[in-house]
C-alpha cells in the first residue's frame, strides 16, 4: 500500500485535474489524469440498486468487479473474479472457482483483514434475495434487475463450498445464467465492509461510500459537478495506467464537445449528432464508433386509461412517421427500429411487421375504440442524453405534433433522471420515452427483462406489460441451450409483441465515442458502458 503522504499527493493531483476540467489549468500538468465528460449524475453508486448506464459507468465499471466479464469489444465470456466454472448435466448447478489473493480497497476508514472469498459472493446475492437480510432494506430494498430477471424464482440458493468455491443452484435450466453474472447488478461487494459498517451503525454508507475490488477507488462525489477516483494500486489485473480518473458531469452535449475540443476533458459521452461532422474533422481528436446493442422506444402504459386498448396503442403508432423522427433526431447516427431487438442480436427478426405511418388508419382505429374526438394523455421525456436517444425532449415535441394531427392531445412531462426512472417504474406516466442498452449480449436481456410479468412496476418494464403466453415463450427459450430452438421461441415472442404493441420501437443508435488522440487502449465494450481500467493517456 502507498503511504499516507503519497495518498495526499495523489489527492492533490486529483484536485489539480478537476481544476483543469473546469478550464483553470493545462492538463499537461497531470499527464496521467483522464477527465471524462459524462452526461449526468449517477442515480446511485450501488449497481444492485440501479438500472441506468450513467450509474454503471461510475460504479460497477470503476469501483467493482464481477465474477465473469466479456473480452473487451466482444461477447466472449472470460474469467474475472471467478477463474473457472462447471455446469451440472441437468443445467441446475453452477460451481465456480474463485480467484485467490484479490484485495479489497482500503477506503473511507475501512481496513480489510482478508482478501476476496466465497463469503463476499454469498453476501452479494443474499442481500438481494433475502428480505430478512440485515442489508436488504438499506437504501430502499428495491433490486430492479434481480426482480425483473425473475431471479427470486430462478435462484434456489447461493452457497459457500469453501473459501474459493461457490455453488449456484437453479430451480430450472437457464441458458443465459453465466452471461447474467457479467451484468452490473452482479458486481461483488465486501461482506467484511458491510459487517464493519453495521458495527459502526453506519449501514447507509455501504451504498454511499462504496468499496470494491475494482480498478479505481472513489475519492469524492460532488453532485452536479464531478466524481473523482484514484487508481487502485493493488488491483488484481495490475495497477491502472492512469493515476486519476475524473468524471466532469456535463449534461449538455455541445458543452461536452467544447470541453473535449479545448482539452478540458480527454473523452466524452454521447455527442450531439449535429456535432459529428465537426468532431471527425477536428485535429487531435479521434472517434470510435460501432452499431449499438440498444433500442429507443415509446412505452405505452398498458394499465392506464385508453392505452389499455391495443387498438389505441396501434393508432398512436400509426400516427408517427418513425423514419422521419429518426432522421431528424439522429442525423444518420441510427437506424429505424423494425422490432424490439437490435440487428446486432442473433434472434432479431428482420421481417417483423410494425405499424407504418398512416394517419387515416390511426383516426379510424381511434374511432373504432371509442375515441372519435381523441383524448388527452401525458408524454414523458427524460432530460439527459442517453446512448440510445440523444434528444428525448425534441423527440417528444415531434411526437406531440404528430398525435395532435389525429386528435390526441399530449402534455410533455419531465423530471430529473433518477426521479424520472422511479416514477416510470411506479407507472405514473401514460406514455414515456425510454430505451435500453444490452447488458449481456443475449436476446433475453431485451425480450425477457423489458417485457416480462416479473418486471411490472419496475423501471425495466415501463409498459407495465404482462402477457402469460408471451412469458411462456420466453421461459421456453431460456430452458434450452440449443440456439436454433431458442431463436424459434424468440421469433414467436416478437410476433406476439407486434400484435400487442406494448411499446413502439423507435431506433437503434450507433455508439460514438470521441476522445483525445492522447488516449490509448480505450475499447467500446459490447455493452453500452464506459470502462477505463485498461486505458492509457500520453
Amino acid at each position: 500500500m502507498r503511504s499516507h503522504a503519497s495518498l495526499a499527493r495523489a489527492a492533490a493531483t486529483a484536485l489539480l485535474a478537476v481544476g483543469c476540467a473546469l478550464g483553470s489549468c493545462a492538463l499537461a500538468d497531470a499527464p496521467r489524469t483522464l477527465v471524462f465528460c459524462s452526461e449526468g449524475d449517477p442515480v446511485g453508486l450501488q449497481p444492485a440498486l440501479q438500472t441506468d448506464g450513467t450509474s454503471f459507468d461510475a460504479s460497477s465499471r470503476t469501483i467493482y468487479d464481477r465474477l465473469l466479464d466479456f473480452r473487451p469489444g466482444t461477447a466472449e465470456l472470460v474469467p474475472a473474479l471467478a477463474t473457472a466454472w462447471q455446469v451440472s448435466a441437468d443445467g441446475l448447478v453452477y460451481t465456480l472457482q474463485l480467484r485467490r489473493d484479490v484485495p479489497f480497497q482500503r477506503n473511507f476508514g475501512f481496513q480489510p483483514t482478508r482478501t476476496f472469498d466465497a463469503d463476499d459472493v454469498v453476501f452479494t446475492f443474499a442481500r438481494m434475495a433475502d428480505s430478512g437480510h440485515p442489508y436488504h432494506a438499506v437504501s430502499g430494498g428495491n433490486y430492479p434487475y434481480y426482480a425483473s430477471m425473475d431471479l427470486p424464482r430462478l435462484l434456489r440458493a447461493v452457497s459457500r463450498v469453501d473459501d474459493h468455491t461457490v455453488r449456484f443452484e437453479l430451480t430450472r435450466p437457464n441458458a443465459t445464467f453465466l452471461s447474467d453474472l457479467t451484468m452490473d447488478f452482479a458486481s461483488i461487494v465486501s461482506a467484511e465492509y458491510a459487517a464493519w459498517l453495521q458495527r459502526e451503525r453506519r449501514m447507509q454508507d455501504f451504498d454511499l461510500k462504496p468499496v470494491g475490488t475494482g480498478p479505481f477507488e472513489l475519492v469524492a462525489y460532488q453532485p452536479g459537478s464531478q466524481l473523482r477516483f484514484r487508481a487502485f494500486a493493488r488491483h488484481w489485473r495490475g495497477r491502472p495506467a492512469i493515476d486519476h480518473l475524473v468524471f466532469a458531469i456535463t449534461p449538455d452535449a455541445s458543452v461536452r464537445w467544447a470541453r473535449l475540443r479545448a482539452g478540458e476533458c480527454q473523452l466524452m459521452a454521447q455527442p450531439n449528432p449535429a456535432d459529428l461532422r465537426a468532431i471527425h474533422a477536428a485535429p487531435g481528436i479521434k472517434v470510435q464508433r460501432k452499431p449499438g446493442m440498444n433500442v429507443a422506444y415509446l412505452a405505452f402504459n398498458n394499465e392506464r386509461g385508453p392505452l389499455r386498448d391495443r387498438r389505441v396503442r396501434r393508432a398512436l403508432a400509426l400516427a408517427l412517421d418513425r423514419d422521419a423522427l429518426v432522421r431528424a433526431i439522429y442525423q444518420g447516427g441510427a437506424v429505424t427500429a423494425r422490432g424490439p431487438l437490435p440487428p446486432t442480436l442473433w434472434a432479431h427478426d428482420p421481417l417483423l411487421a410494425l405499424p407504418r405511418h398512416d394517419p387515416d388508419a390511426a383516426r379510424h382505429l381511434l374511432a373504432e375504440a371509442g375515441y372519435r374526438q381523441g383524448f388527452a394523455l401525458t408524454l414523458w421525456a427524460f432530460p439527459i442524453s442517453r446512448p440510445y436517444l440523444p434528444a428525448a425532449r425534441r423527440m417528444a415535441e415531434m411526437i406531440q405534433a404528430a398525435w395532435a394531427r389525429v386528435g390526441v392531445r399530449a402534455r410533455i412531462v419531465s423530471y430529473e433522471w433518477g426521479e424520472y426512472l422511479r416514477r416510470v417504474g411506479r407507472g405514473e406516466h401514460d406514455a414515456a420515452l425510454m430505451g435500453w442498452s444490452g447488458d449481456n449480449g443475449d436476446p433475453d436481456n431485451f425480450l425477457g427483462t423489458l417485457l416480462s410479468c416479473s418486471g411490472v412496476h419496475t423501471p425495466q418494464n415501463p409498459a407495465q406489460y404482462c402477457n402469460r403466453a408471451y412469458d411462456d415463450l420466453i421461459a421456453a427459450a431460456l430452458a434450452t441451450t440449443d440456439q436454433a430452438a431458442r431463436r424459434r421461441f424468440y421469433l414467436q415472442a416478437q410476433q406476439r409483441f407486434a400484435d400487442d404493441l406494448p411499446w413502439l420501437p423507435l431506433a437503434h443508435a450507433e455508439v460514438v465515442v470521441p476522445m483525445s488522440a492522447r488516449v490509448h487502449d480505450y475499447v467500446i465494450p459490447v455493452i453500452d458502458v464506459h470502462a477505463f481500467g485498461g486505458v492509457r493517456i500520453d
